[in-house]
């Protein structure tokens, strides 16, 4: 059973995503403001964090930024309809996505399920076929273990930018709108494509020599991205765990 913290200061969203999250099969905490969400986090780690932005004590994107501390965790934030800057903020703090509220709790549940299935964590599979690794440059990418390395250290990648970064390795040299990055990253049909560049703009700051100058992800005006590939450095083996 998949551990789901819920984190809003209002009593009855509290209450009603909790119901719905555990109609759905998932063992649900909850916490009315930062310091305890943080301090519910720690003592028991949950799988998922659904996190409200607006909180009492702590803002929500200081309560993401310290739960991430010990290592990636997805995270859903809630924020208020319209309220475009507070999303963006969400996902730069790296929120793997956001609801808006209002919303239907059946949605985030959907949502909840989406995430942690992207984030492997709902597989059912006891293993897994071991994919080769996918390699550009500096760049490579362990599909199985989802790993990531650069010049053979490893990237801290939340889930959207891992996967983010292997549709690239998957398709080099091709243009891709922002639409169709979000139907083939994310799985959706429509949303707010500032989801997609916010994403790109964070992967690029951990993979790109200069980020203001990208060579591996290139914007193509009036289309949307393209990666272009480079010959690989030979130095994705490395890491951790490779025997040295």
């Amino acid at each position: 059973m998949k551990r789901v913290l819920v984190v809003d200061d209002d009593p009855t969203v509290s209450e009603v995503v909790a119901g719905y999250l555990q109609r759905a099969g998932f063992s649900v905490d909850v916490a009315a403001d930062g310091p305890s969400a943080v301090s519910t986090a720690a003592s028991r780690p949950p799988d998922l964090v659904v996190l409200d932005l607006m909180l009492p004590g702590m803002d929500g994107l200081e309560v993401c930024r310290r739960i991430r501390e010990h290592g990636p965790l997805p995270v859903i934030m809630l924020t208020a309809r319209g309220d475009e800057e507070d999303r963006i903020l969400g996902l730069e703090v790296g929120a793997d996505d956001y609801v808006t509220k209002p919303f239907s709790p059946r949605e985030l549940v959907l949502r909840v399920e989406s995430v942690l299935r992207r984030a492997g964590s709902l597989a059912t599979a006891p293993t897994v076929p071991a994919e080769p690794w996918l390699r550009s440059g500096p760049l490579a990418l362990d599909p199985t273990a989802r790993r990531a390395m650069r010049s053979g250290r490893e990237l801290a990648l939340t889930t959207r930018e891992f996967d983010l970064l292997e549709f690239f390795l998957r398709n080099p040299g091709r243009a891709t709108s922002r639409e169709e990055l979000m139907l083939q990253v994310w799985g959706w049909e429509f949303g707010d494509l500032s989801t997609v560049t916010v994403h790109v703009r964070r992967l690029r700051e951990k993979v790109e020599d200069d980020p203001a100058r990208p060579h591996l992800i290139s914007t193509v005006w009036g289309v949307g991205y393209r990666f272009d590939p480079l010959p690989s450095d030979g130095t994705h083996g490395r890491g951790a765990d490779d025997g040295r």
